[in-house]
């Protein structure tokens, strides 16, 4: 088999990460119609991902959030998005590169993509935050990297209908897309 020099990998990997971006801008612009929710896993530490340290102490390698009903100011830049969350009631700000989403699935529809980080270069210390340091404007961040299944997080962070953050176990049943499916063998 030829070697692929094109890395038709991590084009596709881009395109489907462009679906995310496309969905939650529109979600930002109009919100969530009908029953859409969806569930975006992220490797906390990754470049560019920005969490306060109370959670990234929670969830040290990979925290899952829910956008359904009580997230404020989502705001989707062209490589990440910025969004409101409150866990046990202590309102959050997080900002996540589309390049360390891990996964995202809307159980309403059952649709899911799971998507793997490149190998790049040792993990960074995610930029631990408080309300004080906050930024309030999206930035720029780096966006690439192959996509294959991986296995479920270990631990979400769920937002309930009262607005709090709760580790949740359970992942929705969703069928998930893979670039392996679309691979020669």
């Amino acid at each position: 088999m030829a070697e692929d020099l094109i890395r038709y990998d991590i084009l596709a990997q881009d395109a489907l990460r462009g679906v995310v971006r496309k969905v939650l801008s529109e979600v930002a612009r109009t919100g969530l119609p009908g029953e859409h929710h969806f569930f975006i896993s992220f490797a906390t530490k990754a470049p560019g991902v920005r969490i306060s340290s109370r959670l990234l102490a929670q969830y040290p390698e990979e925290m899952t959030i829910v956008l359904q009903h009580q997230y404020r100011d989502l705001i989707v830049t062209e490589t990440g998005f910025e969004v409101g969350l409150s866990f046990n009631n202590v309102p959050e700000r997080l900002l996540v590169p589309f390049a360390a989403i891990k996964g995202f699935a809307d159980p309403s529809v059952q649709f899911g993509l799971q998507f793997e980080l490149a190998p790049k270069a040792p993990p960074v210390e995610a930029a631990a935050v408080t309300p004080e340091t906050e930024a309030p404007n999206p930035v720029s961040l780096p966006a690439e990297a192959p996509a294959t299944p991986l296995p479920a997080p270990a631990a979400a962070a769920q937002q309930s209908e009262a607005g709090d953050g709760e580790a949740e176990e359970e992942r929705p049943e969703a069928e998930v897309v893979s670039l392996d499916a679309f691979r020669k063998k």
